[in-house]
């Protein structure tokens, strides 16, 4: 007697453990926090984590053109990509990403569609970085072909977490706009104060890091986006170096990595300028962005209204590297930061006599 009443007991908790977990995946289903099997149209998004985002985004969206990259591409507004390309696009971005990450992004990308412009912000940072520093933050089961695993998405505590959070949002009108997503723009005080308070200036370390120091790391991110190319030879791949700021320049001048960076960079264009599916840009040598701070957050990172004059230099053909100009331009932007004068910008002249009426882009 008291052994079928332990079994009653057990299947009937093993039935209520059933029901409950049935009802959070139906649950996580069907706000689906993550876009992974509705997109962002089921209801208004919320906007929280690209790693485990992009991968929905990817999967759901159909769009002329995708624009790629870590958060140097996330004040990029899909709408104004649209107006200058023309068709639809969609932004996917993964901050301090890896080219693996990416690599794991355009599968899923291409796995569902076929777009016919791939917009890549291929900064000097992921140019030159070791895979094997990489964490496992990219949850790889939403960007496998494996439907199996799923479970973990279903059956997850963050993705019922930010299930309700998304859920009661739409309550709270305070879901957000696609065009929106990501972008940190409207955060920050775009102003030469801000991106040399948010710099911390190296000691000169007198040692020189030589020039092949990169080229190990270069060689194996670049292979991946040789692969892209290579295998969807009909999309056309506007790769291009964001503008970090001229403190980048100061930094790297300091620590010794002149030479190394250069190399990488030479690399870097005479691989990419093999393929006749790429268009090179190269903006870190416009002098009129990287030398006004005010165009800057720290070091490296740019304002919106940067991002927008990009995309028209894109469209237009500027700053773009041809196999006749890339020697030449290297050559000479490594001429100008080796000997450009980094000591005004912490003098009390350059505060005293700072003329805002002289930098339309901020």
């Amino acid at each position: 007697m008291q052994n079928q009443a332990y079994k009653r007991f057990t299947a009937g908790l093993l039935a209520v453990a059933l029901l409950i977990l049935t009802a959070c995946a139906a649950f996580v289903w069907a706000v689906d926090p993550c876009f992974y099997y509705h997109g962002t149209e089921n209801m208004g998004a919320v906007f929280f984590n690209e790693r485990y985002q992009d991968a929905g985004i990817a999967k759901n969206t159909d769009a002329d053109t995708v624009i790629l990259g870590t958060s140097m591409v996330a004040n990029y507004r899909v709408s104004h990509i649209e107006n200058t390309f023309g068709g639809t696009a969609v932004k996917l971005t993964i901050p301090d990403g890896y080219l693996s990450e990416f690599d794991a992004v355009m599968n899923v990308e291409w796995r569902y569609h076929n777009p016919k412009r791939v917009i890549f912000g291929l900064d000097t940072n992921i140019l030159i970085r070791d895979e094997r520093e990489k964490t496992d933050a990219m949850p790889a089961y939403l960007y496998n072909a494996n439907p199996l695993d799923d479970a973990k998405y279903l059956l997850n505590k963050d993705t019922l977490y930010y299930g309700v959070y998304r859920l009661m949002s739409n309550r709270w009108g305070t879901t957000q706009k696609v065009d929106d997503a990501y972008t940190w723009d409207g955060t920050v005080w775009w102003n030469h104060a801000t991106a040399l308070d948010n710099y911390d200036r190296p000691e000169i370390s007198g040692k020189t890091l030589p020039a092949d120091a990169y080229l190990e790391n270069v060689s194996a991110n670049l292979a991946i986006v040789e692969r892209w190319l290579e295998s969807h030879p009909d999309t056309e791949f506007d790769i291009f170096f964001p503008p970090y700021s001229i403190l980048y320049w100061d930094k790297q001048v300091r620590e010794g990595n002149v030479d190394a960076v250069f190399a990488a960079l030479d690399t870097a264009f005479d691989t990419l300028l093999r393929y006749n599916n790429v268009n090179l840009f190269y903006f870190p040598s416009d002098e009129a962005i990287v030398t006004n701070l005010d165009n800057y957050c720290d070091y490296i990172h740019h304002s919106g209204a940067v991002c927008d004059k990009l995309l028209e230099c894109m469209a237009a053909g500027e700053h773009q590297i041809t196999r006749d100009n890339a020697k030449k331009m290297l050559a000479d932007w490594k001429d100008f930061v080796v000997h450009y004068d980094y000591e005004p910008y912490w003098t009390d002249t350059f505060w005293w006599k700072w003329d805002y009426t002289d930098h339309p882009l901020t």
